[in-house]
């Protein structure tokens, strides 16, 4: 993912390609859709797949900073997006949770490494870095293969102190244990 709608890729003889779309939901759509099939190409998912779709702005985040997040979460059923689990998108709150923390699923700490300020990516979690063979009651099945959207919307880094956006993070921010649990409060444990 490149800035101004572009992308880049190579193919199986390194050969270098760029696609110009012509609008930022096209080239994000476009790499929502790499990203699947990748996860579709593979005999077995053991980690995490990531796939930037919009990259954002500043410093990339590490264990120990703070973020403000937007997310979608859908289970991933017969090879793609299926049904929505949790959001957080049209809500006046954001999750908050500070990367390294384990306040959040393996495959979020993982896969949110990186990220900067404002930006986009999907995340495909296999089940062990997921909820596993419990699942999540009336939400997760067991074994699911999650796909989560999510976007970085404010960040605080560890080493600033306080946040130059004024961020604060304080000993609420574990409210939500996981992405999933929004209200309920159960831990994924």
């Amino acid at each position: 993912v490149q800035p101004n709608n572009y992308s880049t890729f190579y193919d199986d003889q390194r050969q270098n390609w760029s696609i110009m779309f012509e609008s930022e939901k096209a080239a994000v759509d476009f790499s929502k859709q790499v990203c699947i099939a990748k996860c579709n190409s593979s005999p077995a998912l053991d980690s995490v797949l990531c796939q930037d779709l919009l990259l954002g702005e500043g410093q990339g985040v590490e264990g120990g900073d703070s973020l403000e997040v937007a997310y979608t979460g859908w289970l991933f059923q017969n090879n793609g997006l299926g049904q929505v689990f949790d959001s957080n998108v049209n809500k006046d709150k954001l999750l908050r949770l500070k990367l390294g923390s384990g306040k959040v699923i393996k495959g979020w700490e993982e896969g949110m490494l990186g990220m900067k300020k404002g930006g986009r990516r999907l995340l495909i979690i296999p089940p062990a870095w997921a909820y596993g063979a419990q699942g999540v009651t009336g939400r997760v099945p067991p074994d699911s293969t999650l796909v989560f959207e999510v976007e970085v919307r404010r960040v605080k880094l560890a080493k600033e102190g306080s946040g130059s956006d004024g961020l604060s993070v304080s000993s609420r921010d574990s409210a939500a244990p996981s992405p999933v649990p929004s209200s309920d409060g159960f831990s994924s444990d």
